[in-house]
């Protein structure tokens, strides 16, 4: 299941406002990180699976890139387990 247009930008705006990466304590929003769509997109693609299994399996598989590009982690890895939580209640409005 994807989004339609309107969808997708409306939960790329939720995501980009509410959800962050923490890195040394420093909390940096997805938005201010340019990091919001690409999670909104993969996240989505898998809403078919709920919310929980979306949220998960697409913070593995946005790859942030680090030390200018020359690392890249999965965002599962920067994102606080609350951040998770929100996510997942995020989704579940958007699950059908």
């Amino acid at each position: 299941m994807t989004l339609d247009s309107a969808d997708l930008r409306a939960l790329t705006s939720t995501l980009a406002d509410r959800l962050y990466i923490q890195v040394a304590g420093w909390h940096l929003y997805l938005g201010d990180a340019g990091l919001a769509e690409a999670l909104a997109i993969e996240c989505s693609a898998l809403l078919d699976q709920g919310a929980v299994v979306a949220a998960r399996q697409a913070l593995e598989a946005v790859q942030v890139p680090i030390g200018g590009g020359s690392t890249r982690l999965p965002m599962a890895r920067l994102l606080p387990s609350s951040q998770l939580s929100d996510l997942e209640e995020i989704l579940e409005g958007h699950c059908r």
